[in-house]
């Protein structure tokens, strides 16, 4: 499998050939409209994936911490005696759609008069215009204390409890009635309450269908139709497609060939969303995992939480994951959030070591105690949202008020730069001849006859610290016309500034296979913070 080439997105992408949606911004350094295309139909090279930037000398990664938005949390629990008075939890997703935000979340009531806990979780749907400001609307379609006026999804042909919910827009399904298609985290019984992967389809994404005929006993599932193998498994952190196949995201602890330490990230898949493979694949393991510590201490250590929820760019995922801080009681366990990557749709891994993506809140504030991952990912204007949830794990007996959606806001598709590393210059008498900052991409697939445009994401450009782009073949040899006195130069900073030969966008007669060569040039050339590099097919 090749998953990062221009000629594995025309294949995969080819229903958005024709055109590039652009959308009109206001971007913040120049208050200029700038038009923006969107950057999950192009090829992406991020600055921190070291599968597409292998060959680097002189540059340092650093990756950017997002703040977390005024307005949080922007989904706020209902009033009392409504679907989700008790809590708003975002082990969710948000699809963009005809311009329109659209949001699933698990919604908890407060009627405590309900002894059948896994009854009183159901999922349950919001929407916004501008990705901020969201509303509730009256579906219609499920009844609730007497009455059908909420924003409750439907589900059938049985009521299920809902701990999660991951939906896919799934646009290449030939079947309409399938367009959307859901991963729940419900619950069976065998001897104890387990988890496992309860699937649904939909044409709208408001009215679902199991595709088998299933009734459920207290809202949960029965053995006998559970899919998965009969062991507990927190299916739906993530959802996604890869290569043809779906891929159910989720945490358990059980024994893998490998032995680790408590919960881990798990992937489930599918070829069709109806028959699922039994076998499953370690996603990631965070190092502290390596070491046992023992039967009965299942909470305690450093650990994964809830699988990983993902930003699918094409030729690479993007992923959220909780951050376990186990202890021996729950009144100090805490949980943050980490960001992982992955180039094959199966194993993830860490830009940046053990590093924070973003912190729990501080006690008395909304996300105090610890923070889920919910898949909602938005480039809206200059910035990127990343919507998270909010649980705190140190009083969960207590079955207090919970949840909300909360937005981590970074400038747009900057979440790490390669910035220009001095020290490998040498000081005093050791220091070396002048030394290119520069780095060379994996070899690209072209597209015989095509000719893909390239766009850079950077900042601190200018006449004195610029880009020099050239293209290479296979074997990193010149391709003439895009290299040396024909190199292209990039002096604007921008969230997708063109680069151009000689005044042409386009990059016509290629080699089949390209490589691109980037240098930090100039005086000033420590300023340049570079983020990501796009190439796109020809129009």
């Amino acid at each position: 499998m090749q998953p990062m080439t221009v000629h594995h997105f025309i294949l995969l992408q080819g229903r958005f050939i024709a055109t590039i949606l652009i959308t009109a911004f206001l971007t913040a350094s120049s208050g200029m409209a700038e038009e923006l295309f969107d950057e999950t139909q192009v090829t992406t090279l991020f600055a921190f994936d070291n599968v597409s930037i292998p060959h680097v000398q002189n540059l340092r990664m650093e990756m950017r911490s997002p703040k977390k938005h005024p307005s949080n949390p922007v989904l706020t629990r209902g009033a009392a005696g409504t679907p989700d008075a008790k809590g708003v939890q975002f082990y969710g997703s948000i699809i963009r759609e005809n311009n329109k935000y659209r949001l699933w979340y698990v919604a908890f009531d407060d009627d405590k008069t309900n002894k059948v806990a896994s009854s009183r979780w159901r999922a349950a749907y919001a929407e916004s215009d501008d990705g901020l400001n969201w509303v509730k609307p009256n579906l219609g379609l499920v009844e609730f204390a007497g009455n059908k006026n909420n924003n409750l999804i439907l589900t059938q042909p049985a009521p299920f409890g809902f701990v999660n919910v991951k939906v896919l827009l799934d646009p290449e399904d030939p079947d309409p009635a399938r367009r959307y298609k859901i991963s729940s985290h419900v619950y069976f019984r065998h001897n104890t309450r387990l988890g496992t992967l309860m699937p649904f389809v939909s044409a709208d994404g408001l009215t679902w269908r199991s595709e088998r005929e299933i009734i459920t006993k207290k809202a949960e599932l029965q053995k006998k139709d559970v899919l998965l193998p009969g062991i507990h498994f927190e299916p739906s952190g993530g959802l996604y497609k890869w290569d043809g196949m779906f891929y159910a995201s989720g945490q358990n602890s059980m024994d893998a060939p490998r032995p680790y330490h408590g919960r881990v990230a798990r992937v489930y898949r599918s070829p069709d969303f109806y028959h699922w493979s039994q076998t499953s694949s370690l996603a990631f393991t965070r190092t502290a995992q390596n070491t046992l510590l023992g039967p009965g201490r299942s909470r305690e250590g450093e650990q994964t939480h809830e699988g990983i929820s993902v930003w699918n760019r094409g030729n690479i995922l993007l992923g959220i994951s909780g951050v376990w801080h186990g202890a021996k009681e729950w009144k100090d366990v805490s949980i943050d959030l980490g960001f992982v990557v992955s180039n094959n749709g199966v194993h993830f891994r860490e830009p940046a070591y053990e590093r924070l993506f973003l912190e729990r809140g501080k006690d008395g504030e909304w996300d105090q105690g610890g923070l889920i991952q919910g898949q909602g990912f938005e480039n809206i204007g200059d910035e990127t949202f990343v919507y998270y949830g909010a649980w705190d794990p140190r009083h969960w007996e207590e079955e207090p008020l919970r949840g909300g959606v909360g937005i981590a806001v970074l400038p747009r598709d900057r979440f790490g730069d390669l910035v220009v590393e001095k020290s490998g210059e040498g000081p005093g008498d050791y220091q070396l001849p002048e030394v290119t900052s520069e780095f060379i991409t994996k070899a690209i697939d072209v597209r015989t006859g095509s000719s893909p445009r390239f766009y850079v994401n950077a900042e601190g450009l200018g006449n004195e610290a610029s880009l020099k782009i050239e293209l290479l073949d296979a074997q990193e040899r010149p391709v003439p016309g895009y290299s040396g006195k024909n190199a292209a130069i990039v002096t604007k900073s921008g969230f997708q500034t063109p680069v151009e030969w000689k005044g042409k966008t386009g990059a016509s007669g290629l080699p089949k296979r390209i490589c691109v060569h980037v240098s930090f040039e100039g005086k000033r050339n420590t300023d340049i913070r570079f983020s990501a590099l796009y190439i796109s097919p020809d129009l």
